[in-house]
């Protein structure tokens, strides 16, 4: 699954280099954090159910990026069909 988020421009250099020098992209630096995350909310005594269906969405959404295809994304694809309409 793609997501559009805001970052800070210098938080967002400061992650890209970290990814750079650890040979990851973003989005694996990105599911790394949010599983750490997860794995120490659920080692906080808070008395909620584990996030497992939480873990199985992340690793399913994992799974349908490597196996999407190359070529535009969604965003481009719309905004090649609104340059089209308007172009009529």
């Amino acid at each position: 699954m793609k997501t559009t988020i805001d970052i800070p421009d210098d938080l967002y250099r400061q992650i890209k280099s970290e990814a750079a020098l650890r040979g990851l992209t973003l989005g694996e630096i990105t599911t790394q954090l949010y599983r750490r995350r997860l794995s120490e909310d659920e080692g906080a005594d808070t008395g909620e159910a584990p996030r497992a269906w939480l873990r199985g969405w992340l690793d399913a959404a994992d799974g349908a990026v490597r196996r999407a295809s190359a070529g535009r994304s969604a965003r481009e694809e719309l905004a090649a069909d609104r340059n089209r309409l308007g172009n009529e």
